[in-house]
C-alpha cells in the first residue's frame, strides 16, 4: 500500500561525518572508510548534468537502516552462516516449509516492520520532490522507500508488507496476518535466534512444529509474501513497465546493490545499449562496474546527504 504523499523539510547544510550510521545500525554495515572529496565533487557532476535520473537501489541502502543482506563482506547472512533464504519451489511445494517460513516470519515481524528510513531514502524522496529523481527501482522488499514518501516508484521484488493468496490472488496488509497469527497460536513462542534480511528470524525445526498457519479467508488458498522469493522471477508485465521507465530517463544511478541477481542488472544492460550514463554508489564491487562512467564507494546516506539535486 502506497503512503500518501508527505514532504519532507530541506535538507541540512552537509556536514562530514565519519559515519551516517546512527549508533547501534553498524552490525550490518560493511567497512568503509569516509569517501574522499574527489569522488564526491564527481558524483555531484554526474547529478547535476541530467534532468531525469533513473535510480537502482538494493539492499545496501537498508543495512544503514539496521535491515541485514545477504551478500555484504563479513556481514551479510551468507558471510554470517550458512543458512539461505526460502526457495520459490520449496514454499508453493511443502507445507512444512511453509509452516517453518511463517513461524519464524511471525517471530520476526514486530522488529522488521519497526524498520524506517535512513538519510538516503531521505535524500532520494527530496530529489523526487526536485523533479530530478525520474523513476526509482528498488530490489528491497522492505517498504522503506514507501515510509520515506517515494511515489515514483516500483518495487521490483514485491513488498514484505503485502500477502498475496496463491488461489485467488487477493492480497491484503502483513499486519492482519500477524493478528491472526497470534489467534492461531495463542500458547505458542518460540526463541528467535539472529534476524535474517526477510523479515525472519532463525528457529530451530522442533520449534515449529505446533506453529499454525492460516489459509486465505476468501477462497482458502495458500498465503504468501508478496514478494519474489529465490527461484521465481519477476511478473513480465512489471519488468515491462520498469523499461519504459528507463527509456524515458537520461542516466542511471545504482545506490547500494551489487547487482548479482539479474532481475536488477538487466536494466544496467539495457541502458548500457541506450549509451545511457551510468553512475555505481556501493561500497563494494558491483555486477556492472564495467558499463558504469563512475563508481564512487561509500555508505548510501554519508553520500547522498551532501549531494544537492541541482
Amino acid at each position: 500500500m502506497r503512503l500518501p504523499l508527505r514532504l519532507f523539510p530541506p535538507l541540512p547544510a552537509p556536514v562530514r561525518t565519519a559515519s551516517s550510521v546512527p549508533a547501534g545500525k553498524l552490525d550490518f554495515v560493511p567497512a568503509c572508510s569516509t569517501t574522499d572529496a574527489r569522488s564526491l565533487e564527481l558524483l555531484q557532476d554526474f547529478v547535476s548534468r541530467f534532468r531525469r535520473l533513473f535510480v537502482v537501489t538494493g539492499a545496501g541502502l537498508s543495512t544503514e537502516s539496521g535491515i541485514p543482506d545477504y551478500r555484504s563482506e563479513g556481514v551479510g547472512l551468507y558471510a554470517r552462516t550458512d543458512r539461505r533464504p526460502m526457495q520459490h519451489l520449496e514454499f508453493t511445494g511443502s507445507g512444512r516449509s511453509r509452516q517453518r517460513y511463517w513461524a519464524r516470519n511471525f517471530v520476526g515481524w514486530p522488529q522488521f516492520s519497526s524498520h524506517q528510513p535512513n538519510c538516503a531514502h531521505r535524500a532520494l524522496r527530496s530529489w523526487e520532490d526536485s523533479g530530478k529523481l525520474h523513476w526509482l527501482v528498488t530490489q528491497n522488499v522492505d517498504a522503506l522507500h514507501s515510509k520515506a514518501g517515494q511515489r515514483r516508484l516500483t518495487e521490483l521484488h514485491g513488498c514484505a508488507h503485502r500477502v498475496t493468496c496463491l488461489g485467488c490472488g487477493t492480497i491484503t496488509p502483513r499486519e492482519d496476518l500477524q493478528r491472526r497469527f497470534v489467534s492461531l497460536n495463542p500458547d505458542w513462542s518460540a526463541q528467535a535466534g539472529a534476524v535474517a534480511p526477510d523479515g525472519d528470524v532463525f528457529l530451530e525445526d522442533e520449534q515449529v512444529l505446533n506453529f499454525r498457519v492460516p489459509f486465505c479467508e476468501q477462497c482458502g488458498g495458500v498465503l504468501k509474501p508478496e514478494v519474489t522469493f529465490f527461484g521465481d522471477t519477476v511478473n513480465k508485465a512489471t519488468v515491462q513497465f520498469v523499461h519504459k521507465r528507463l527509456a524515458e530517463a537520461d542516466a542511471v544511478l545504482v545506490v547500494g546493490s551489487s547487482l548479482q541477481v539479474f532481475s536488477g542488472y538487466r536494466f544496467l544492460l539495457a541502458a548500457s545499449d541506450r549509451k545511457m550514463p551510468i553512475a555505481i554508489l556501493n561500497i563494494g564491487p558491483t555486477r556492472a562496474d564495467h558499463l558504469a562512467e563512475l563508481k564512487v564507494k561509500g555508505r548510501c546516506g554519508e553520500v547522498l546527504s551532501v549531494i544537492q539535486p541541482l
